[in-house]
């Protein structure tokens, strides 16, 4: 018999890439205590959705013989939902790198342009900027331990959660192996990291057309005739609103503009040009 141990261990190796995204993301967690949790929370989310279910099934009067599925629904889109969670950091952290990489990356490029050696360049860069600075400071701290810092440039690199702020090391990393000028090849990384950051505000404001257009007709125009055919076929059929179906169409409205605000949000790009 295969104990919880046994099961999480055997879980974390068919998730190779759990490791790794957790690192990205800069969870301090093993990747073993967050299956045990996602476990954990997927054992109680099933039972009480599955209790839930019972009580509603049994007053309605209904079959009971689909609580066994409402339970392994329920169990495992909950674990697969909580081994998403590095995920979650990782775009979190991508956004917010990408507001300050393309300045930090300029503020670096003046540096090494005025003569200042990379490693001083990084050091000034690891205090000028929030979290751009933050993954600068790393990388300073790692060299300060005694790693070469081509190899503490490739280790930031490799577990950051930005692809701009990792082109950016990896032009560094390229110059300093090939003996090229690095504020040469910075300073075209930058111009190529500009130019997508323009396209991708271009793209989202060609998305941003379509979603109010969704927005008008989903959240003001159909709500506002389908109201008034509601008043007009209920008056001929002699049907009774009451405020309970008001209120009811009132949460439906209230949570499709969160729906429409919560869309908007998440496609918005950050970038700072």
């Amino acid at each position: 018999m295969i104990s919880i141990i046994d099961l999480i261990s055997i879980i974390v190796r068919k998730l190779p890439k759990l490791k790794h995204d957790m690192t990205v993301a800069h969870m301090r967690e093993t990747p073993k205590q967050l299956v045990k949790k996602a476990l954990v929370f997927s054992i109680f989310a099933s039972i009480a959705a599955t209790f839930f279910m019972f009580l509603i099934l049994s007053s309605q009067m209904l079959s009971l013989s689909m609580l066994p599925f409402v339970l392994i629904f329920v169990f495992v889109f909950a674990f697969l939902f909580m081994l998403q969670t590095p995920k979650v950091y990782i775009r979190r952290r991508e956004r917010e790198i990408n507001k300050e990489v393309l300045f930090a990356g300029r503020y670096l490029l003046v540096k090494l342009e005025s003569g200042t050696p990379l490693f001083n360049a990084l050091i000034d860069a690891s205090k000028s900027y929030g979290i751009a600075g933050r993954y600068f400071k790393e990388i300073v701290d790692d060299i300060n331990t005694g790693t070469p810092i081509e190899d503490a440039l490739e280790n930031a690199r490799k577990y950051n959660a930005s692809k701009n702020f990792r082109l950016i090391l990896w032009q560094i990393i390229t110059s300093l192996k090939t003996g090229a000028e690095i504020a040469d090849s910075l300073r075209k990384t930058l111009s190529q990291i500009t130019q997508e950051e323009i396209i991708e505000i271009k793209e989202y404001g060609k998305k941003l057309s379509s979603l109010v257009m969704f927005y008008m007709i989903i959240a003001c125009v159909m709500p506002s005739l389908g109201m008034t055919m509601i008043v007009i076929i209920s008056s001929f059929l002699e049907l009774d609103i009451t405020m309970t179906h008001l209120f009811s169409v009132l949460f439906f409205l209230a949570v499709i503009q969160f729906l429409f605000i919560s869309l908007i949000k998440s496609a918005r790009p950050m970038v700072n040009l």
